[in-house]
This record gives C-alpha cells, sequence and structure tokens, in this order.
C-alpha cells in the first residue's frame, strides 16, 4: 500500500524539510532516557511487542477513528516485523500520571533528528516553525498507532459488534470494563478508571493498544525517528508538548 502523492504537495514537502520545518525540535530519545520532566519524575511503561503486518502505519483515535475506511497510513513505511511498544509517565501528584509519549522501537540505533510523520494529502501551509505540527485528531482521549493489516482486522470485527449490538456503544459496552480491569490488573501509574489496555482482536493473532492521551482530546503530532544512516529506527507519539521543558532534562545516566 502507498498513498498517491501530488508533486505539488511533495515540492513543498522537500522545500520544508530542506528548511528544518519538519524536523521536531526536541530529541525525544533524551526524554526517554531522562528521570524528570517538568520537575516530574518520569517512568517507562512497556507495553509489550506488536505486529506490524505490511508496515505501512498510521496513529488515530482507536475508539471514533479506527473502525472507519478514512485511515490512510503515512507515506514512509518501514520493515514488517513484531517490535517494542513503550510509554513515558509523568508523576503528576499522588497517585496521578500524565501519559508524556508513546513510541515503537523498530531499530535499537540511536536516533539523531525526528521528522514529522505524514499521510500526504496535509495542507502543509499550517507549518511556519518550530511551534507549528500537524497531527491526528483524538475525541475520547484515546490514541493508538497500528498497522493498517491490524486496522483492516479490526474494522471487521467493529462491524460486527455492531450488527449484534445495533443499539450498543463499544467503549461503554465493551471497552470500558477492560479499561477498569486492566487497572485492577495493572494498577502502575494508571487510574482506577484505566489508562491503557492491550485490544486483542477476537479470531485473529493480532493486537493492538489503546493508551490515554496526555491532555485528552486534541490534535498529537507523530513523530519519526531518524538514525544517522537515515534510517527510521523509532515512531513517537507526542501527548505533552515538552521541548519548553527540555533544558530541565536530567538524564538516567547521568
Amino acid at each position: 500500500m502507498r498513498n498517491q502523492l501530488s508533486k505539488e504537495w511533495l515540492t513543498i514537502y522537500d522545500q520544508l524539510n530542506s528548511e528544518g520545518k519538519l524536523e521536531a525540535p526536541i530529541n525525544y530519545d533524551d526524554i526517554f532516557n531522562a528521570e524528570e520532566l517538568f520537575n516530574k519524575k518520569l517512568y517507562r511503561l512497556p507495553m509489550g511487542d506488536f505486529t506490524f503486518t505490511t508496515g505501512h502505519i498510521f496513529a488515530c483515535d482507536p475508539v471514533v477513528n479506527l473502525g472507519t475506511l478514512e485511515n490512510l497510513p503515512y507515506f514512509r513505511s518501514v520493515e514488517p516485523g513484531t517490535y517494542p511498544v513503550e510509554t513515558l509517565v509523568a508523576e503528576l501528584g499522588p497517585n496521578d500520571y500524565g501519559y508524556v509519549l508513546t513510541r515503537v522501537l523498530f531499530k535499537s540505533t540511536k536516533p539523531v533528528r525526528y521528522e514529522l510523520a505524514l499521510i500526504g494529502d496535509e495542507d502543509l501551509s499550517e507549518l511556519t516553525g518550530e511551534e507549528s505540527f500537524v497531527g491526528f485528531s483524538v475525541d475520547s482521549a484515546l490514541a493508538t498507532i497500528v498497522d493498517v493489516a491490524t486496522a483492516e482486522a479490526y474494522k471487521k470485527f467493529e462491524d460486527q459488534w455492531y450488527q449484534n449490538n445495533p443499539n450498543g456503544n463499544i467503549y461503554l459496552d465493551l471497552l470500558e470494563e477492560k479499561f477498569k480491569q486492566n487497572a485492577l490488573d495493572n494498577p502502575k501509574y494508571q487510574q482506577p478508571f484505566g489508562d491503557w489496555i492491550i485490544f486483542e482482536i477476537p479470531d485473529t493473532n493480532l493486537s493492538f493498544p489503546m493508551i490515554r492521551s496526555g491532555y485528552g482530546c486534541g490534535l498529537y503530532p507523530v513523530y519519526w525517528g531518524i538514525d544517522r544512516d537515515g534510517d527510521i529506527c523509532q515512531i513517537v507519539v507526542e501527548y505533552i508538548r515538552s521541548e519548553e521543558h527540555t533544558s530541565e532534562l536530567q538524564s538516567r545516566d547521568s
């Protein structure tokens, strides 16, 4: 699967890329390796390994958008495979946690820069400088990053679920209880109502995470991590904008 990119869009993309306007102003790997951010303790939350069957991936709101036909993958892709996913958590207060970043690790190499992950139909005129970005919309306060094959399998499941439950609400009638149960089973870094689950699609061997986005509903950017050889080694979803706090970072290795 490959998105059809217009010549006009590619021309603007190449220009912005050469000007550095698609590059993240911070190195997210440094944040993952830090002990604190905005004077809050940071923790890594491993979420397991997930299969990316085709290597064509995208991020979206799993409740509102994952079961629709509107999803297109990012125009860059990765090698198909099974990769670990982890989320960075900030301790905001006693038993109060905010999810800062989620990343998928495709290689063990270190990223030297991060570039906006794009589908190929975005209005790039919005990217006027370091403070601007494009991203995916969240309306249910949840986010995920998936392969197109996983999305297609979930859509079939969701369509069947609504056929069986025509007056139902898949979050209230199915997912809400799964979040609460996961909070009981894995209480670390979670609220009692649950902040994440691993959803296993019935009758398949596919699964994906559903993760509480840092500020709830809103627009969230996604970045490719690029190593010194120019290869994609990570993809990062940013829930809480953190560049103004990077001067405060304290490395785990320091």
